[in-house]
């Protein structure tokens, strides 16, 4: 069929990368890659992902609402009112010269003015939400939205059909293409040890990282394990030594401060200890990898809570807060987790048992649905 989508969002790769990889189904389900074009923001990574996967890209100015009224807070909160003003009426003349049969919304300030525009315009709006506990943006502009994509199935969205959060296709094509023994080979791990991965986002996590580098200490001596540590940018010059200081030790310990290769890790790993971000409960999920998830404390609304719940209730992952983070607590985890295989099995299977690895598709199937007419297009708040 022939369609034009244009794709809103972006500030971060949790909401750039479900963009692409809706925008990669897309072009799976037939469009061509010219009638899909992005709408982002001046001051995310959005023009370097979206152009990197080879769709084109408007930028606009803005920036996000400080909630605070502090002197600074309110200084900052006008200039990024006007800029809205500017933005808005900058994503219209796009909306006029693109003319897009549906826009998708993947929330954040980044999408904003182009999905407003959208409803002045009154053209179709998918919402696709990344996290449990729906943004700001996306709880003020779901009223509007034909449909809204929810990443869970207690996602607080109107006229919400429940697809999963998109992954790119890349990663899941890894996760479901790699060997073990080659993701091993990969990493240089021996395939007879128990490999533990801990990340927390491209920056980190410092209480982890104490937490896991005191681990490493306490388990010098273990030759049955292996630790693959992604630590961060921020704390990298602080734990980095450990690559030099567990060389010679029987444990195989690794520290990276970022991994390209999720997808390798994921496979090659018997067990995670990470954040609970929207893309990263995804994938544990779409890899069947049994987790010790650790909610960021400050996260608005505690949305990595919620994100975390689907895998918990299944039984693919434990729930471990922040403030409890500790070598002792991460220790008597990993020690149930990866002392019985049985179970860690069963927890393997329970997290598959909620992945959704079609999630891309399933929203390109609804913006297509919605641009052919065989899905009404009537927004969720046009009853009230």
């Amino acid at each position: 069929m022939s369609a034009r989508v244009l794709i809103t969002g972006g500030g971060t790769a949790g909401h750039t990368n479900p963009g692409i990889a809706i925008a990669e189904a897309l072009v799976a389900r037939g469009l061509d890659v010219a009638d899909v074009h992005f709408v982002g923001g001046e001051r995310g990574n959005e023009a370097r992902l979206v152009g990197e996967a080879g769709f084109s890209i408007d930028l606009l100015p803005g920036r996000g609402i400080r909630r605070s009224v502090s002197p600074d807070a309110i200084k900052q909160n006008a200039v990024s009112a006007w800029g809205l003003v500017t933005s808005v009426a900058r994503a219209a003349k796009v909306l006029r010269r693109f003319d897009p049969d549906v826009v998708v919304c993947l929330g954040g300030y980044a999408a904003f003015a182009a999905t407003l525009a959208a409803v002045i315009r009154r053209t179709p709006i998918v919402i696709s939400e990344q996290n449990a506990r729906s943004s700001d943006v996306n709880r003020i502009l779901g009223r509007f939205a034909a449909r809204c994509a929810l990443p869970y199935p207690d996602t607080d969205l109107p006229n919400g059909v429940l697809t999963g959060n998109p992954i790119l296709a890349g990663v899941v094509a890894g996760v479901k293409d790699i060997d073990r023994a080659e993701a091993r080979n990969r990493l240089g791990v021996d395939v007879d040890r128990t490999l533990i991965a801990v990340w927390a986002g491209s920056l980190g996590a410092t209480r982890i990282n104490e937490a896991v580098a005191e681990l490493a200490d306490r388990w010098r001596d273990r030759d049955d394990l292996a630790i693959h540590h992604v630590i961060g940018r921020r704390d990298w010059d602080k734990f980095s030594a450990g690559n030099d200081k567990h060389a010679a030790d029987a444990i195989h310990y690794r520290a990276v401060d970022y991994e390209d290769d999720m997808p390798t890790v994921q496979v090659a790993a018997d067990m995670a200890v990470c954040r609970c971000g929207a893309s990263t409960t995804s994938e544990l999920a779409v890899a069947g990898l049994p987790s010790v998830l650790v909610p960021l404390p400050i996260a608005p609304r505690d949305h990595q809570r919620a994100n975390a719940r689907e895998l918990v209730d299944a039984g693919g992952a434990v729930l471990l807060d922040d403030d409890k983070v500790s070598a002792d607590s991460l220790a008597t985890l990993i020690e149930t987790i990866v002392g019985a295989p049985e179970g860690r099995a069963a927890m393997a299977a329970a997290a598959a048992s909620v992945g959704r690895p079609d999630a891309a598709l399933d929203v390109a199937d609804i913006v297509l649905g919605l641009a052919s007419g065989t899905i009404k297009s009537e927004p969720a708040g046009a009853a009230s």
